[in-house]
C-alpha cells in the first residue's frame, strides 16, 4: 500500500467593489497510490461538516453573550439567521445527503443549542435541508434554460417525476435523487 495524498486548494480574488472574496475547498480526497496509479479515491464530508460545526459553535459564544445582555428572542433568533443558520445552509444541498449520522447530529447539537439559548423553537437540520433541496428543485424544474432540466422528467401521469436510477448509495444519496423523491412526496401530500 502507499502513502495517502491529501488535496485541497484555497482560492482568493477581489470583486468589482473591491471586497474581498475567499472560496475554500475544504473536502479532502485521500488518494491511495501503488506503482505509481492512483487505485482508489475516496471523497467524504466529515472534514467539510466537521468545519461547518466549529464555525457554527465559534458564533454559538456570541449569541450567549447577547441573551446575558438580556436581548429579546426576536433579536435573538435574527442574529441566530445572520450568522450561524446561514453557515449551516452554505451549499447544504450538495454535502448534506452524503453525511454520515455522526455529522448530522453534530449539526443538530448545533441548532439544538441555539434553541436553548434563544428560546423558542428552531426548524431541525433535516427540515433546513428538505426546504432548501425543494425550493432548489422548484427552481431547476420552472428555468427550461437550465441543464438539469432534463433529470426532471415528469411520467405520463403528469403528477409524479421519474426516479434516477441510481446503483450506489452516494449516487442515491445525492441531490437529484433526493430533490426528485422530496417533489414525489411533496406532490402527494
Amino acid at each position: 500500500m502507499g502513502n495517502p495524498q491529501n488535496c485541497g486548494f484555497t482560492m482568493c480574488g477581489k470583486t468589482k467593489e473591491g471586497q474581498g472574496v475567499t472560496l475554500h475547498y475544504t473536502s479532502t480526497a485521500t488518494l491511495w497510490r501503488s506503482s505509481g496509479a492512483p487505485s482508489s479515491l475516496e471523497f467524504t464530508w466529515s472534514l467539510n461538516t466537521s468545519t461547518i460545526t466549529k464555525k457554527a459553535q465559534q458564533r454559538l459564544y456570541f449569541l450567549r453573550r447577547l441573551r446575558k445582555a438580556h436581548l429579546s428572542p426576536p433579536i435573538l433568533t435574527t442574529f441566530y439567521r445572520g450568522t450561524i443558520k446561514s453557515i449551516l445552509n452554505s451549499c447544504i444541498t450538495a454535502w448534506f445527503g452524503n453525511c454520515t449520522a455522526s455529522d448530522r447530529k453534530s449539526l443538530q447539537r448545533v441548532v439544538r443549542t441555539a434553541e436553548k439559548i434563544i428560546g423558542v423553537f428552531l426548524p431541525t437540520i433535516t427540515d433546513i435541508y428538505t426546504t432548501r433541496c425543494i425550493r432548489k428543485a422548484i427552481i431547476i424544474v420552472v428555468d427550461h434554460t437550465r441543464l438539469t432540466h432534463t433529470l426532471f422528467t415528469l411520467l405520463p401521469s403528469g403528477k409524479r417525476y421519474r426516479s434516477i436510477r441510481a446503483l450506489t448509495s452516494r449516487l442515491c444519496n445525492s441531490f437529484f435523487p433526493q430533490a426528485i423523491r422530496l417533489l414525489n412526496t411533496q406532490s402527494l401530500v
